[in-house]
């Protein structure tokens, strides 16, 4: 017997789950399939970014936050402590609890929003069929449904000649779950997830060694930016060797050998851990029936339109198996628009304001054009900037590295691109992405009061600058 619904969603992370809640909400009968399991051997909805990604991550960045400021930054405020310690063991188990509460969160939601939770795999059949194995690996069940969301998500991508081990040579999920801190910390690429774990490690004790083949640190953010971070993550202790390849690594007596091609040729790294973060790549194996009709590009994503359809009738595509940035909360936003157009709702993304954010401290986060792509496409501009050294609240904070860089239209004032490095960038972007949803100016953020004394107010001073009219910095 097949069971039918209006909605099945393959993929229980932020696009997946996010996606069946709003089907529910909107009154149409919704399944869901995720196959993730915690470490209690339990169903753990939520994804990569709840499970082993986003929210541990920051967990663990914000222990390790505190344990560095303990250690470095409380004398300057007359607060002094002697012999400093942190408990690995414990630091994991705090992560584990913010984990298993989040995960259990979105179970509970599904119950109160009628989501039928499936806990295995999903196979996308013809005609809209759907092949359930139970994680039990029990004999499979046949869904059905008039409209398909397949949200499977990302995983790891491998380099040639190093292999996961699990041990020493491990992807993100290894590095959340070690149980002390290493000695020597290597990591085989310096973005987001290299930089975020290698700043958790560096705060705890370990020499950190990032290998970045790129020649440039950060080459998808603003260039004024990126040579401000890689400045101050040099002060922090990060050693971030760029133009460096890694040609091999293998595991000899208890430590990762890692040979490496730099500006001087070859040569080779000993390290008690090395992490490898080049990047992600589309999840979709065992997803799709060879006879499904759905397609997938040459970057090994599932083909969709900017309505998130793929091609085939009624079969939707969101997250990071689809085109666009690997974020959580643009998969997120796809699977609530996909939810609505399904139910006959107006919905749409504007991938032009989806903000990035690295969550190092100081964090860095930007939305829109960088001015080096404004440059490419020949586009008039100016440009503001302002400092948190000269801002009262990040001065009292004693937490002032870093600047606010605007850009905007030189004809319309548009605001086209707003790039942060500093303390609170996270939430600072946000006034900036609703200012660009708004197709806002410069001018509209300038003629706004800020708050005095907050961080918020570089936005202001940087909105000012644009125009040469900043109060607290020269023009």
């Amino acid at each position: 017997m097949t069971e039918k619904f209006d909605v099945i969603v393959i993929g229980g992370g932020p696009g997946g789950y996010v996606a069946a809640i709003r089907a529910a909400q909107l009154g149409l009968t919704t399944a869901c399939i995720d196959m993730n399991t915690g470490k209690d051997g339990k169903a753990a909805l939520g994804g990569t970014c709840l499970n082993v990604g986003c929210i541990p991550s920051k967990a663990l960045l914000d222990s390790s936050k505190h344990y560095h400021h303990l250690q470095h930054d409380y004398a300057a405020h007359g607060i002094s402590v002697s012999d400093a310690s942190i408990d690995v063991g414990t630091m994991m188990s705090r992560k584990d609890s913010v984990v298993k509460r989040l995960t259990g969160g979105v179970a509970q939601l599904f119950k109160a929003n009628k989501v039928k939770h499936y806990h295995g795999r999903g196979r996308l059949l013809a005609d809209r069929q759907v092949e359930f194995t139970p994680h039990d690996a029990s004999d499979t069940l046949n869904l059905q449904a008039e409209n398909i969301i397949l949200a499977s998500g990302s995983v790891p991508i491998a380099i040639p000649n190093v292999e996961f081990d699990g041990e020493y040579i491990i992807d993100n999920v290894g590095a959340l779950d070690l149980q002390e801190t290493p000695k020597r910390f290597g990591v085989i690429g310096a973005g987001v997830i290299g930089l975020e774990l290698g700043s958790v490690w560096r705060r705890l004790g370990a020499e950190v060694i990032l290998l970045e083949a790129l020649p440039e640190l950060l080459p998808m953010a603003d260039t004024d930016i990126a040579r401000q971070a890689g400045r101050l993550f040099k002060k922090q202790g990060l050693d971030i060797r760029l133009d460096t390849l890694v040609k091999s690594a293998a595991v000899e007596n208890g430590e990762v050998k890692v040979v490496v091609e730099g500006k001087d040729g070859e040569s080779e790294l000993s390290f008690d851990r090395l992490l490898v973060a080049v990047g992600r790549r589309p999840y979709t194996e065992g997803l799709l029936d060879e006879d499904c009709g759905v397609e997938l590009n040459e970057q090994g994503q599932i083909s969709v339109n900017e309505r998130s359809q793929t091609s085939v009738r009624g079969v939707w595509a969101v997250g990071d198996c689809v085109r666009g940035p690997m974020l959580a909360h643009k998969a997120s936003e796809e699977g609530i628009a996909v939810a609505e157009l399904i139910a006959g709702k107006a919905a749409h993304i504007h991938f032009d304001t989806v903000p990035w954010v690295i969550y190092t401290d100081p964090e860095i986060a930007w939305v829109g054009k960088t001015e080096q792509q404004l440059k490419e496409d020949g586009v008039d501009y100016r440009t503001g900037s302002f400092p948190f050294a000269a801002t009262g609240r990040g001065l009292a904070m004693g937490d002032a590295a870093g600047m606010v860089k605007m850009l905007a239209d030189a004809g319309t004032d548009e605001v086209l691109g707003v790039h942060i490095i500093g303390p609170g960038a996270s939430e600072l972007i946000a006034e900036c992405v609703v200012t660009m949803e708004f197709h806002g100016a410069s001018e509209d953020l300038a003629r706004i009061v800020h708050a005095h004394p907050t961080l918020s107010e570089a936005v202001h001073e940087a909105a000012l600058h644009v125009d040469g009219r900043a109060i607290h910095r020269g023009n």
